[in-house]
C-alpha cells in the first residue's frame, strides 16, 4: 500500500486534536509550533479537506477532522499494543487467543464453552467482557479472535462477521433450600408464591422466559433483575428467590452453591454462538470450540 502522507502527519494531527491547540501539542511533542502546523497542513492538503478550525483561543475539529480523529484513535490504540505483542512473541511460545465475552452470555457457561481449549500447551487466554455491539466492532477491527455470545450477529453490510452455533441448553429453575419446597410443590404454578430473580432484558433469553411465565399463568413478584448471571446465581444461593439458569450448569449450581433444581423450563432453550470474521473458522483454537452436535449436555 502506498500512501502520500506518513503516519507522522497523522500522529501530529492526533496530538493537536487531543490537546486542543498547536501550542500545547508542540510542547507535548517537543517541537516548534511551525513544525507541527506544517505537518498538519500537509495532511489536510493530501486529504483534500480542512481538519481543524479556529475556536476561541484554540482549535476545534471540522466534520472531516472528527472522522479523521476516529480513524487515528483506532490506529494508535492498536499501535500501543505492538511492544507487548512483540515481546510476548519473542519470549514465550504462547498460543494466544483473545476472546470477547458478551455481557448477555451467562458467565457460568463461559468456562464450559472454552473447556475444549483449556488444556492447550502454552495457552495464553485473554478474555474481555463488553456490550455485544461494541465487541462486534472490536472483532471487525481484528482486536479479538472470536466473540462468545447468546445470540448471532445481526445482518450488517458494514460488519463482515459470521456466527457459528456452539449448541444450546434447556433452561431450568433453581432455588435455595429456603424456597425450594414452596417452588417445587406445584411447579410451575408455585413460582407465583416465591420471589423471582431474572436476567435483565439485555439477555436474549429474557423475552422467552417472560413468555413462558405468561403461558403458565405465573405472575410472581420479581425481586431482582441482574445483568450478570453469576451475580444472579449468587443472590439466588443467598436466598433472595428462585431463578432460571442453563440446565447444563445444574451440577455446579447444586454441588457448589447448594441450590435445588425445582423444575424444568420446558420449550425454552438458551443458545450459544461463536462469532468470527471468517465464514469458515481459520483460527485452530476457535475451530476446537465448535461442537460435534448442536445441543449442550444438560
Amino acid at each position: 500500500m502506498s500512501l502520500s502522507y506518513s503516519y507522522r502527519h497523522l500522529y501530529y494531527f492526533w496530538v493537536v486534536a487531543k490537546e486542543g491547540g498547536l501550542t500545547r501539542a508542540a510542547a507535548k511533542l517537543g517541537l516548534s509550533v511551525q513544525t507541527v502546523s506544517t505537518q498538519v497542513r500537509e495532511l489536510e492538503q493530501v486529504l483534500g479537506a480542512a481538519l481543524l478550525k479556529p475556536a476561541g483561543r484554540g482549535l476545534a475539529l471540522t466534520d472531516a477532522g472528527q472522522a479523521a480523529l476516529e480513524i487515528a484513535e483506532q490506529i494508535f490504540q492498536i499501535g500501543e499494543t505492538l511492544p507487548e505483542r512483540v515481546r510476548d512473541a519473542a519470549t514465550t511460545p504462547a498460543v494466544r487467543l483473545v476472546v470477547g465475552i458478551s455481557d448477555g452470555l451467562p458467565k457460568l457457561v463461559v468456562q464450559r464453552l472454552l473447556q475444549p481449549i483449556i488444556d492447550t500447551p502454552h495457552l495464553r487466554l485473554l478474555c474481555h467482557e463488553d456490550e455485544f455491539d461494541d465487541l462486534l466492532g472490536d472483532l471487525a477491527l481484528h482486536r479479538l479472535d472470536v466473540v462468545l455470545a447468546d445470540r448471532p450477529a445481526p445482518p450488517n453490510p458494514n460488519l463482515r462477521v459470521y456466527s457459528h452455533g456452539l449448541g444450546s441448553s434447556p433452561m431450568a429453575w433453581f432455588a435455595s433450600r429456603q424456597w425450594a419446597d414452596a417452588a417445587a410443590r406445584d411447579f410451575p404454578a408455585s413460582l407465583a408464591d416465591v420471589p423471582l430473580l431474572l436476567p435483565t432484558a439485555h439477555a436474549a433469553v429474557r423475552p422467552r422466559l417472560d413468555q413462558w411465565l405468561e403461558r403458565h399463568g405465573v405472575r410472581g413478584r420479581i425481586a431482582g433483575e441482574f445483568e450478570d448471571s453469576a451475580l444472579l446465581a449468587t443472590f439466588g444461593a443467598a436466598g433472595m428467590g428462585a431463578f432460571p439458569a442453563a440446565a447444563l450448569m445444574s451440577d455446579k449450581l447444586v454441588e457448589r452453591d447448594g441450590l435445588v433444581r425445582v423444575g424444568d423450563c420446558d420449550d425454552v432453550d438458551e443458545a450459544f454462538f461463536a462469532i468470527g470474521t471468517d465464514k469458515k473458522i481459520a483460527h485452530p483454537l476457535v475451530r476446537r470450540l465448535l461442537p460435534t452436535s448442536g445441543r449442550a449436555d444438560a
